[in-house]
């Protein structure tokens, strides 16, 4: 018979955890400056326990020293003691009595917003209404004298077209959409098709390029450029693409001069009609950090454009700790959120600028020359120089972007391994794509280089570089290839 025995083991054990403000830190430090002001905002406006502060930032030493967004101290706050701290942490500054709560509320300046007066327009009533290509289709179509069923089958046409202002759909097909006696056929679709390519913007409702560009040809003043402009599109619309200028003049009878005019006419053109309607906004790169030289010496600053200045508002935390209750523990968790953003947006941003300025002292040559003298860099000595983890510096890097003299660049570009050339000096993958950039500048039009040609004048300048490295580093320069540069020339 089998006994059945019970054993109680105790074992202690090591394991890293993040607290929640390290975590909250770290998101918000590999953010990029549009997601870290989205984030703030939307903390922002959840969080009653912050505030936005106006005024410039400063990015002096002292006031980075003293940690406080605002140039006063923050209030002492033990993150380890949690919402509990928050519940049982004793009233400062008040005896109990409720009477100037009114004027205590009424002292926040800041709480009140600005209202337009009576019968003045305020700043959202002043806003642009923007509009769609559907929308601006449809008002041109209230104006012509349509009977209703075409106007119904020019709408039906409208709602088909995509973004960039093509109909895509065949007509075939639209003629299921509409149930109206007598039945809608091909050509009553084809009649309606033709009613809306006659609306601005011209070339709407096309169904190609080709018939896109035919659409836009009569704005051409010119009768003989009209003319060859169409027999282009018409015929030989390939060739204009590759940009084939005396293949077209073969074809077409003309000079290399003369439709090389007519082709850049055709370039004048919109192949997409719609995208001037488009609501999608463009996302425009804004630097972390401006670099100057000032009186012989670079200068690193933040950009005051992508710092959000956030702030505890002192009278919302005061009215918390006087009227504090066990049932508050949601405005005790919307407190403690306050003081860790507080705390972590300036971390961020003193991170971002040790950082940068570390970048700034090793690649000074870079900034007085250019990309040929980019040094050889890699994450371990800024980690080293700033006194963080490699990981650190690789977030802080990651979709921040630097303001120079020689333009704007990711953190990142000042990171490449070593290349070691042929007499034992290193030399950085930026280097050698300035190099290549030169090469490919200085070739004749009419006997362009090619990658392997590129390849071996840089061997003998003494850098051994494959082929297919300089194809890469070709294309992250956007340089076509020798083919297209000598059909070009």
């Amino acid at each position: 018979m089998t006994t059945l025995g019970f054993r109680v083991d105790h074992q202690q054990t090591q394991r890293q955890a993040l607290s929640p403000r390290f975590q909250q830190a770290v998101r918000l430090l590999q953010m990029s400056s549009m997601d870290f002001t989205a984030s703030v905002h939307d903390v922002l406006g959840r969080n009653p326990f912050l505030e936005a502060e106006d005024g410039d930032v400063e990015t002096d030493d002292a006031e980075r020293a003293d940690g406080a967004d605002d140039g006063s101290e923050l209030p002492a706050y033990d993150e380890s003691d949690g919402l509990s701290a928050e519940l049982s942490m004793p009233a400062e500054g008040f005896d109990g009595d409720s009477e100037n709560d009114r004027d205590l509320w009424r002292s926040d300046s800041r709480s009140s917003l600005p209202h337009a007066d009576d019968g003045e327009l305020s700043a959202i009533d002043a806003m642009a209404v923007e509009i769609s290509l559907s929308a601006h289709l449809h008002g041109q179509l209230n104006l012509l004298p349509l009977s209703p069923r075409e106007l119904l089958l020019a709408r039906a046409i409208v709602e088909s077209l995509d973004d960039d202002g093509y109909l895509r759909t065949p007509l075939e097909a639209l003629t299921d959409l509409e149930v109206l006696t007598p039945q809608v056929t091909v050509s009553d679709m084809q009649a309606a098709l033709r009613r809306v390519q006659s609306l601005d913007p011209c070339g709407v409702a096309a169904r190609s390029v080709a018939e896109c560009l035919q659409l836009q040809l009569p704005s051409i003043a010119c009768p003989q450029t009209r003319a060859l402009a169409a027999r282009i599109v018409g015929d030989h619309l390939s060739a204009l693409a590759a940009r084939d200028i005396h293949g077209l003049a073969r074809a077409l009878g003309e000079s290399p001069l003369r439709v090389q005019s007519v082709c850049d006419r055709i370039r004048r053109l919109d192949p997409r009609p719609g995208w001037r309607f488009s609501n999608e906004r463009v996302a425009y790169v804004v630097p972390d950090v401006l670099v100057r030289k000032i009186r012989g010496v670079w200068s690193v600053q933040l950009n005051p454009a992508v710092v959000p200045r956030v702030r505890l508002n002192e009278v919302y935390a005061a009215l918390f700790k006087r009227h504090r209750s066990a049932d508050n523990a949601d405005l005790a968790g919307h407190l403690q959120e306050a003081r860790w953003t507080v705390r972590n947006v300036e971390q961020r941003f003193s991170t971002i600028l040790d950082v940068a300025e570390a970048i700034v002292k090793r690649q000074q040559h870079f900034l007085e020359f250019g990309p040929m003298a980019m040094k050889p860099m890699g994450l371990r000595e800024i980690a080293d120089e700033v006194g963080v983890h490699e990981s650190t510096v690789s977030r802080v890097t990651n979709n921040k972007y630097m303001s120079t003299p020689c333009g704007v660049f990711e953190l990142t570009h000042f990171f490449s391994r070593a290349m070691v050339s042929s007499n034992g000096s290193a030399c950085s993958g930026t280097a050698i794509r300035g190099l290549v950039k030169d090469l490919i500048e200085a070739e004749s039009p009419a006997a362009p280089l090619s990658d392997v040609e590129i390849a071996r004048q840089l061997a003998e300048q003494g850098l051994v570089v494959a082929r297919r490295t300089v194809t890469k580093y070709r294309q992250l320069l956007r340089i076509e290839a020798v083919d297209r540069r000598r059909r070009h020339a």
